[in-house]
């Protein structure tokens, strides 16, 4: 699929009329599920791409954008009582629409959509939030469609887990899923990747928030 590609201005920008949406501290009566840990798995970039932004769809200044279902991921990230972390560091990274990850020991690698990013970073704002243009994540062999997330604060250990797309047939039979035992806990992955009513490409919008046991001092 081929979209129009906005400019970095206007694609960073956007975090301002999002933020408005954010919950705010302390509207939280009571802990929040936290996300559950899950593993790194071993397609973690082994080499980084020179273009390491929030945009995966499109590398530096290419014209030629990824295959895949454009998709808006957002989230925040917040500590226990649903205080925002800000200055967190978000890394994504997932394969392409080929079931080819940036990384050298890929299957598909002859396959592998070279306008593709595969990572990603964003460092979240006041209100803890993150945002990634990216696809819909698709299957391959022995795995459900998912996003890898690694959150960094300074001062803690990094803390890696995993989205899923809700209601996917693939779900039912995923290993890794499905060793999460608690359902609130399982039911806080699986996100809903839900067409964009005023999107005349077809995007998607995602929103994913990660849950810390702790929160940061001020």
């Amino acid at each position: 699929m081929h979209a129009s590609r906005p400019s970095r201005r206007l694609f960073l920008g956007g975090l301002a009329a999002s933020a408005a949406y954010f919950t705010v501290p302390g509207a939280f009566a009571e802990d929040l599920v936290r996300t559950p840990a899950q593993t790194e798995g071993p397609f973690y970039p082994d080499k980084l791409p020179l273009d390491t932004d929030n945009d995966l769809i499109v590398i530096n200044d290419s014209l030629t954008p990824s295959v895949g279902e454009i998709t808006w991921l957002s989230g925040r990230i917040l500590g226990p009582s649903g205080t925002p972390i800000r200055n967190a560091a978000v890394e994504i990274w997932q394969c392409d629409h080929n079931g080819a990850y940036l990384h050298s020991g890929t299957t598909n690698a002859e396959r592998r959509d070279k306008n593709f990013q595969g990572f990603g970073r964003f460092l979240t704002g006041s209100t803890g939030e993150y945002l990634f243009r990216t696809i819909k994540p698709v299957p391959y062999p022995g795995r459900t469609p998912h996003i890898h997330f690694q959150v960094k604060v300074k001062g803690q250990e990094a803390f890696t887990t995993q989205c899923y797309v809700k209601d996917h047939p693939n779900n039912a039979r995923d290993g890794i899923l499905n060793s999460i035992r608690d359902p609130k806990a399982k039911a806080s992955i699986l996100v809903d990747f839900a067409p964009i009513k005023a999107s005349k490409t077809g995007e998607l919008a995602a929103e994913f928030d990660i849950v810390l046991g702790f929160t940061p001092e001020a």
